[in-house]
């Protein structure tokens, strides 16, 4: 099966992250969205409190979660009529991407629709199903095709680009007149900087009607929780019933510890609002150091990333940043039309966001 499927992208960084450690003042690592701030008090007393948990949890979640999860949906980001039975959560939302195709039946026959730049794994995914894949950004790229399942992605990993409700709007439509399921990756909704992310669950982009659509939420970026592995989809009921049938016999449970610290996080705004914040700072130093230092930030309206290129070969740029100790994620893992763009973290301290600044500007 391996064999199948592309190399581990970050397995090719070896020489330049050996060196970017060579820096006298060690590495600022922004190559991966990895959260490095504390996890709330809220969230770990609620970990701790649910730690003796000696049976099986419950594939479908318990039902405080699933309420939970509607709750926050609305309160966050304006989704109305969604039935707790219609969420389901996931042991991460990589996981949940990864084997969607399979979980759907999707094979070889089928076609699934991703972006022209995304996240690696909606490849893998389908190659996991053994379907085909094709890039496209718009809908007129795939002719008379019927997929059946196309990925959208807004606020966009890598480029932090934001999809308006009108071509929302135009996806949703095209897709329910053709029987295809739209998946909608909303990791970074809550991190709308320059622009106001939307869901494909909000109303004004599916008029209350969730047919035919999913969408993936995770708490590792707002919640800091990637170590938790905590995540949800939500949406078609008939859909999501069917992920649950297949996920009941598969073993793919969310430990009932977890299922309780998911709860006090959706619960809780305060230590969501506060970690956007962290993210704004490191945002606003950042991002002006890289335009001084000749770089160009294209997107990048929202999200955990910049977006940017030095008109050059990735790889290159990969190099030069290197040499300053700062390592960041060439845009070829993200597609072809990546291959002169590196997307670079917001996730790293403050001290070390400092750093790159500094390093940016020598």
């Amino acid at each position: 099966m391996s064999a199948s499927l592309p190399v581990f992208p970050w397995d090719t960084l070896a020489d330049v992250t050996a060196a970017a450690r060579a820096h006298e003042g060690g590495i600022v690592d922004l190559s991966v969205g990895t959260p490095v701030d504390d996890v709330a008090p809220v969230i770990r007393d609620a970990l701790a409190a649910a730690a003796s948990a000696p049976g099986y949890p419950t594939t479908h979640g318990t039902p405080a979660l699933r309420e939970s999860a509607v709750a926050a949906l609305h309160r966050r980001y304006g989704i109305t009529g969604l039935d707790p039975a219609a969420v389901l959560p996931v042991i991460g939302t990589k996981e949940l991407i990864a084997w969607l195709p399979t979980l759907l039946g999707l094979g070889a026959s089928d076609t699934v629709v991703v972006p022209e730049l995304a996240y690696p794994t909606y490849e893998v995914g389908a190659l996991l199903a053994r379907a085909a894949v094709v890039r496209a950004d718009s809908l007129t790229q795939l002719g008379p095709a019927v997929p059946p399942l196309v990925y959208l992605n807004s606020p966009s990993n890598p480029t932090g680009k934001v999809l308006g409700v009108d071509h929302l709007r135009k996806v949703v439509g095209w897709a329910r007149e053709r029987g295809v399921l739209v998946a909608s990756d909303e990791c970074y909704l809550g991190l709308g900087w320059d622009a106001a992310p939307v869901s494909v669950l909000h109303p004004d982009v599916c008029d209350g009607d969730h047919t035919g659509l999913l969408a993936v939420h995770s708490l590792s970026k707002t919640s800091s929780l990637a170590g938790y592995r905590a995540g949800f989809v939500a949406g078609d009921p008939a859909v999501v019933a069917e992920l649950l049938a297949v996920r009941k016999h598969a073993g793919m449970m969310v430990p009932t510890p977890i299922q309780a610290a998911m709860v006090a996080a959706l619960d809780d705004d305060a230590h969501e609002l506060a970690q956007r914040n962290r993210y704004q700072r490191r945002r606003d130093v950042l991002l002006p150091a890289l335009v001084s230092a000749g770089f160009t930030v294209d997107h990048s309206e929202a999200g955990l990333y910049l977006w940017v290129t030095r008109d050059e070969p990735c790889r290159d740029t990969l190099a030069w940043l290197a040499q300053r100790g700062i390592l960041v994620a060439p845009g070829e893992f993200y597609g072809p039309r990546g291959a002169r763009h590196v997307r670079v973290a917001l996730t790293a301290t403050d001290e070390r966001i400092d750093a790159a600044v500094e390093r940016l500007g020598s």
